[in-house]
């Protein structure tokens, strides 16, 4: 039996192709994809010290996490990111002083340290932005003050506000790692387009392209279509706010 869609909780994705507003590919190889509906996720966990009471634990199809659908004692109704463990009549809360319970919402100085922890904020008041994908889980490390350090699922290792949000547990369908596609088809419902290797490309169309039979990259660094550099080459901008805060980087 399929769940009716909240219709307050979910809008048509719009379809864009890998296009601009000029109607010009900006990004390669996505294209076609099925009709979807985008579930509106309450990322800022927002109704405070009201405890809300799991009833549907959904699939969504624009992440690899599943949603848990959530119901307010005054009617309203809210989809969060399901961790693992998660169950259908629940109880969840946000809050300051919530208890450290799967599924609830806190300020991170206000979570033990070794908590397992998702959907972290980096500005605190801004809504979860981190540790948000299947699987995934920060850990917190030590606490001072006005700081509490937390290791990511990437490796790297920062300082963050205490005053930032987390929620309690481990992002919930675990096993979407192993997940298969079964044929070329699946991968194009999801909006993904075949990816042409560049040394099968013409030498107008690739840097890699061209030479007789099959023929390696050469001497010089590995490139993208307009001729950049890319395995080895650092692409990330420097953040003057955000590079100060981190204490070990994930390489």
């Amino acid at each position: 039996m399929t769940r009716r869609l909240v219709k307050k909780l979910v809008v048509i994705k719009k379809k864009r192709g890998g296009r601009d507003n000029k109607g010009r590919i900006s990004v390669r190889h996505q294209g076609g994809e099925h009709k979807q509906y985008t579930r509106l996720i309450d990322w800022k966990r927002s109704k405070k010290d009201i405890a809300g009471k799991v009833t549907a634990i959904e699939y969504d199809p624009n992440r690899n996490a599943d949603i848990a659908l959530i119901f307010y004692p005054d009617g309203d109704k809210r989809y969060i990111v399901a961790p693992d463990g998660l169950k259908i009549g629940s109880e969840i809360i946000a809050g300051e002083k919530a208890p450290a319970k799967l599924g609830n919402c806190l300020i991170l100085k206000n979570i033990p340290v070794g908590v397992a922890i998702h959907n972290l904020e980096i500005v605190p008041g801004k809504g979860a932005q981190m540790v948000r994908g299947a699987g995934n889980s920060a850990l917190i490390q030590s606490k001072e003050e006005k700081r509490v350090k937390v290791s990511l699922p990437s490796g790297e290792t920062r300082w963050f506000s205490s005053l930032c949000c987390a929620t309690i547990g481990q992002v919930g369908n675990v096993n979407y790692l192993y997940k298969k596609f079964r044929k070329a088809g699946d991968k194009r419902r999801r909006g993904i387009r075949p990816t042409v290797r560049g040394v099968a490309q013409h030498p107008k169309s690739h840097p890699h392209g061209g030479g007789e039979g099959r023929s390696p990259i050469g001497m010089k660094s590995p490139k993208t279509p307009w001729g950049k550099r890319t395995l080895g080459k650092r692409t990330r901008k420097r953040k003057k706010y955000s590079d100060r805060l981190i204490i070990k980087r994930r390489k």
